[in-house]
């Protein structure tokens, strides 16, 4: 089932939402780019969220090297940029196109500092989630899926019941259909499963393999339900 728009008039052009939908496809493109001349492994290794290189530069400052705090500065930008990266074509495209369908409504709603605001602080949360839930993991944790499910849970927060106009492919055949804001709940972690097609090959170890700090995103959803709530 792919989501096309909802029924929401807007009175204001979601700059911001634009933005970020550009950021991210330039950013994927520059990732295809490093791939084609194997540098794809050092860049997101570099500025993706790797839990125990996180927790072992933070162990050090705080138990043996205080010189060690610039190295733990550095790990948490990877909190922001890690947001910005993504590890297949699959998880690319179902994330921005969610945030295509969700995003616009919601930044209209709140404005556009708040969306913004939104948007980083659920996808910096859903990182530090991941390091504590395992702190000991080495592969790189990557893509704007808790930012977004913050979209999301936002949404659903003050339009549950909004019809969400969307196209259901059916071999060569798609038929439209219109469903309800709430339903897109499920959906959107039912296709988390299938964000591993069209990997791009990211050495030693690849990214996003499965893990309970993976699925951690969650803490988006509910991040934006609160924000929501606050907003009220």
């Amino acid at each position: 089932m792919i989501p096309i728009k909802d029924s929401i008039y807007h009175r204001n052009q979601p700059i911001i939402n634009y933005w970020l939908i550009g950021i991210n496809v330039a950013i994927f493109l520059w990732e295809i780019h490093l791939e084609l001349g194997d540098k794809l492994g050092y860049f997101v290794n570099q500025f993706g969220v790797i839990p125990a290189q996180i927790t072992s530069a933070l162990t050090n400052a705080i138990f043996s090297n205080s010189a060690a705090w610039v190295v733990v500065i550095w790990s948490f930008v990877s909190l922001v940029s890690g947001i910005f990266l993504h590890g297949s074509f699959s998880q690319i495209l179902g994330n921005l196109l969610f945030l295509w369908v969700f995003g616009k409504t919601v930044e209209n709603y709140l404005g556009r500092k708040y969306y913004l605001g939104l948007y980083l602080l659920a996808g910096v949360l859903t990182g530090v989630a991941q390091i504590i839930i395992e702190p000991n993991l080495t592969v790189p944790l990557i893509g704007a899926n808790g930012a977004i499910a913050s979209v999301l849970g936002a949404y659903l927060i003050k339009f549950p019941q909004t019809k969400i106009y969307t196209i259901l492919p059916l071999l060569v055949v798609y038929i439209p259909l219109e469903l309800p804001a709430f339903f897109y709940l499920f959906w959107w972690f039912i296709q988390q499963s299938f964000y591993g097609i069209g990997n791009l090959h990211i050495p030693p170890v690849g990214v996003n393999q499965p893990s309970i700090a993976y699925w951690m995103q969650v803490v988006g959803l509910f991040i934006g339900a609160a924000f929501m709530h606050w907003k009220k």
